[in-house]
């Protein structure tokens, strides 16, 4: 007996499952876009000045004093508008590069001010928190007025400026300024 012969059965495989996910996929993320375009605020730039203190110390605008601690590419360039110094500054001593360019850079100098410790101290936490550096020390070991700022550079290492007051009169204070990358990174 045999059969009479038929044609094989067919079957049709739809794609419509496969691409209803598809659409589904591209709708969610064309509707993500969109709310994305209409939310946006673009990058917002916020301008700062350097603050200019009545009755503080102004900054001397165009100091030489402590151009030796500005080495080639040290400190960064968002590093370097901390080397500022009070007008009336003098220097009593040269600069010291302890490392000279090996190892972490370091960078001091001793100065005298005709201001009060006080008035010292006062301009660069004004100056120097205006231009992004965090106060995080107050007062060394020893007992000397001192003030430590930190800051991130863009050389992905913490650099720290060292105001340290030795010694002073009624109308002069003697101090070292001191500059430093700190050898933690960021």
């Amino acid at each position: 007996m045999s059969d009479p012969s038929k044609p094989p059965l067919t079957t049709t495989t739809s794609i419509w499952p496969a691409a209803s996910i598809f659409i589904l996929a591209i709708v969610v993320l064309g509707s993500f876009m969109i709310i994305n375009l209409v939310s946006d605020q673009g990058v917002v730039t916020t301008t700062t000045t350097v603050p200019n203190i009545v009755g503080g110390l102004a900054a001397e605008s165009s100091s030489v004093i402590l151009e030796n601690c500005q080495q080639p590419d040290n400190p960064p360039v968002n590093i370097a508008d901390a080397l500022l110094v009070p007008q009336t500054t003098q220097s009593t001593g040269p600069t010291q590069l302890p490392n000279e360019g090996a190892g972490d850079f370091d960078c001091f100098r001793p100065l005298v001010t005709q201001a009060s410790p006080d008035a010292l101290l006062n301009f660069y936490t004004t100056q120097l928190e205006a231009r992004g550096w965090n106060l995080f020390s107050k007062g060394a070991a020893n007992g000397d007025p001192q003030q430590l700022f930190q800051k991130a550079g863009s050389d992905s290492f913490y650099w720290v400026v060292g105001i340290t007051v030795q010694s002073s009169t009624k109308t002069s204070a003697h101090w070292t300024y001191t500059i430093y990358q700190n050898s933690g990174a960021v």
